[in-house]
């Protein structure tokens, strides 16, 4: 088995390509060991010491190391513990677990909340799961739209950036009541 390994924007942050299926559907966030008590593989990548948060997509797992670790000290073992997991025939993911998916809206702005989360679905999710993370739709509120960043977003220097610059125009310029983007803690 070869794990490629891609950085993201996120410096504190790398993507793990195992070449198989991590999650069927959805994602999977892990912003801490104690979250990961259901995922035989979060728990293999926390237990190697290091990692503060592991993010799982449909093709790819993203690690965030804690502040003053090197990528040359966990990287290996962190390869290992992915490796040992495909071996090991586990599930990633034992019950109920991977959803990532869009909080649910109600209220009258139905309409517009549907639009959010298609434009969300489709320019947006994929760019970002490109490097590694994901956002999604946490609610909207007299015309602030709310998102949860996970995996390479959660915590990246230029998560705010891409918020403001990149989600709010392209969002304000489709749907006009929209007026702000802000992120939600997890």
């Amino acid at each position: 088995m070869f794990i490629q390994t891609e950085s993201t924007p996120n410096p504190a942050t790398l993507k793990f390509l195992p070449g198989q299926t991590v999650l069927e559907l959805g994602t999977a966030d892990f912003p801490n060991a104690e979250a990961a008590s259901k995922s035989p593989l979060a728990r293999r990548i926390f237990a190697t010491g290091g990692v503060t948060g592991v993010f799982f997509g449909t093709d790819f797992v993203t690690v965030t190391k804690a502040e003053g670790v090197e990528w040359d000290h966990v990287k290996p073992a962190i390869l290992g513990a992915i490796m040992e997991h495909y071996q090991s025939g586990a599930a990633t993911i034992e019950g109920e677990g991977a959803a990532g998916g869009h909080a649910e809206h109600t209220g009258e702005d139905g309409d517009i909340v549907r639009q959010i989360k298609e434009l969300l679905d489709t320019r947006v999710r994929p760019a970002v799961a490109q490097d590694g993370g994901d956002i999604t739709f946490h609610g909207f509120d007299r015309g602030v739209v709310y998102l949860h960043m996970q995996g390479a977003c959660a915590g990246c220097p230029s998560s705010t950036l891409t918020l403001k610059m990149g989600i709010e125009n392209l969002l304000r310029h489709y749907i006009p009541e929209v007026l702000e983007v802000r992120p939600v803690a997890a």
